[in-house]
């Protein structure tokens, strides 16, 4: 009997832990360190380029709203008076703060027109509610190709988050440029070009607008806005600041050859 109960104490001390125990010893994980937790969220946040931006040497405006207002101010003499050269930064562009209603654009009039601009679908209905000469046309039709545009800003800025660029040209969708005609109003697009970067952990962006009505701007910045927010989703990043830059600013459409 001693050398029977010799025999199973032996056999008992050559078997594994119990499935409880093997469980228990083996969900035990260190805690990670404070050093390995900021080492993570660095390594989880996009790469940007060390930078210097020069916009903060021109005027700033917490929403599209109060630039607005400075650009019916500067214009206000009319006619053919032309304000050159200027560059304004927008720090909030998100579509709800860059949304200008007047009486030339209602909230319909803006987003019907940042649909069609987006390259969304839109209702004929829409179409004639909204749609006017007064508000604009082919020189403010961005709609052929914007969609492929879009994407190929976001396909850039995913692969190369360093990448200068991240470009959405405007005019010369169906042609070169060595077909200019100074006459071909289509051709003559009054946005040439969105440059988007990623900065401070943001998608940011500089607008070159060849001509601006101070009236027409708001169509225009509402679709800016939906546009960049478009993209800042689908790279998962935080809006930043817009920087707008026009070269020939008139108070409406009644200056000459606009």
């Amino acid at each position: 009997l001693v050398r029977v109960k010799k025999r199973i104490i032996f056999l008992l001390a050559l078997s594994p832990p119990s499935s409880s125990l093997r469980h228990h010893t083996h969900t035990h994980t260190p805690m990670a360190s404070k050093e390995e937790e900021e080492d993570d969220n660095n390594n989880n946040k996009i790469q940007c380029a060390p930078s210097n931006n020069l916009n903060v040497g021109f005027p700033h405006f917490p929403t599209a709203k109060e630039m607005y207002t400075h650009l019916r101010s500067i214009t206000k003499t009319g006619g053919e008076f032309v304000v050159r050269n200027f560059v304004g930064v927008i720090e909030d562009i998100s579509p709800d703060a860059s949304l200008v209603e007047t009486e030339l654009f209602p909230r319909g009039a803006l987003e019907y027109y940042t649909k069609k601009n987006m390259g969304w679908d839109y209702s004929q209905e829409e179409a004639d509610m909204w749609q006017l000469a007064e508000r604009g046309g082919a020189q403010g039709d961005y709609r052929e190709g914007m969609q492929k545009k879009i994407a190929n800003v976001i396909d850039c800025l995913k692969t190369e988050p360093l990448s200068k660029r991240a470009v959405i040209p405007i005019p010369f969708n169906s042609e070169g440029s060595q077909e200019v005609d100074w006459k071909d109003q289509g051709q003559n697009k009054c946005c040439r070009e969105l440059h988007l970067y990623l900065e401070d952990g943001k998608l940011k962006c500089t607008g070159i607008v060849r001509m601006q009505n101070a009236n027409i701007y708001v169509k225009n910045i509402h679709f800016f806005a939906t546009l960049l927010d478009y993209v800042a989703k689908e790279l998962g990043v935080e809006l930043g600041e817009y920087t707008h830059w026009i070269t020939n600013l008139c108070h409406d459409r009644t200056a000459t050859c606009c």
